[in-house]
């Protein structure tokens, strides 16, 4: 995995808990990877995105107002097929949620605690499949 194609390229992280979302800025922009914008919402995120064009979401599952799943569900309508990659985090213990998540369009599910150094690996994956 070169990280060769990554660099710069903008994600966006969906998480209304800031540790978890500095954790993940840190993760992902750790060598200048990707280039990384934060929000707490999935109305915000759909503000970022349609301005932005990242390639990648990163976004949680429960949030306020619009879901994680829900925000998934959107964006697989606003850009079908998997062009933008998008990964699922939650700390719900629900054992269907993974399910859920990968049924909404999400490319990988990471049940908390994970480890941002796995999330951004993956990202890293699905962002090479191109």
């Amino acid at each position: 995995m070169s990280g060769a194609r990554q660099r710069g390229r903008l994600v966006i992280v969906v998480e209304d808990t800031r540790d978890c979302a500095a954790a993940l800025e840190v993760a992902l922009s750790a060598g200048g990877c990707f280039k990384v914008r934060s929000c707490v919402s999935a109305e915000e995120a759909l503000e970022l995105i349609g301005s932005h064009k990242p390639c990648a979401v990163v976004t949680d599952i429960h949030l306020p107002g619009i879901s994680g799943l829900s925000l998934i569900a959107r964006l697989r309508k606003l850009y079908p097929g998997t062009r933008l990659k998008i990964i699922a985090v939650s700390g719900d213990g629900c054992p269907q949620l993974k399910e859920q998540a990968l049924s909404a369009g999400a490319q990988a599910f990471f049940p908390k605690p994970y480890s941002p150094l796995a999330v951004r690996r993956v990202l890293e994956e699905l962002v090479d499949e191109e």
